[in-house]
């Protein structure tokens, strides 16, 4: 069976559906979703503008609710916004 690759950014995978973006690896215990709430036009592109950034658990079983999101907030574009993400993640990691 042939391994799926997907993009990745500072050497973290990354999975996009419409305006949301999953950011981080399924099988650590937290992931980031980012969610493209507005675009603008550059040029003729469509550039993100505000993106709101989750940190969120990948093990929900027996969690509450309250517990899933551990970090939110939003950014001016997609840069700024990834940027967040992977300072989260490799904190959480690291278990600060």
């Amino acid at each position: 069976m042939e391994e799926q690759k997907f993009f990745t950014y500072k050497g973290l995978p990354l999975v996009r559906k419409g305006r949301q973006i999953y950011y981080g690896n399924m099988s650590d215990e937290t992931v980031a979703t980012l969610q493209i709430m507005s675009t603008r036009n550059v040029n003729g592109l469509e550039v993100a503008d505000r993106v709101k950034v989750w940190l969120m658990l990948t093990q929900t079983d027996g969690v509450d609710a309250s517990e899933i999101m551990k970090k939110t907030c939003e950014r001016k574009g997609l840069y700024e916004a990834l940027d967040v993400a992977y300072i989260w993640l490799e904190r959480d990691k690291q278990g600060a």
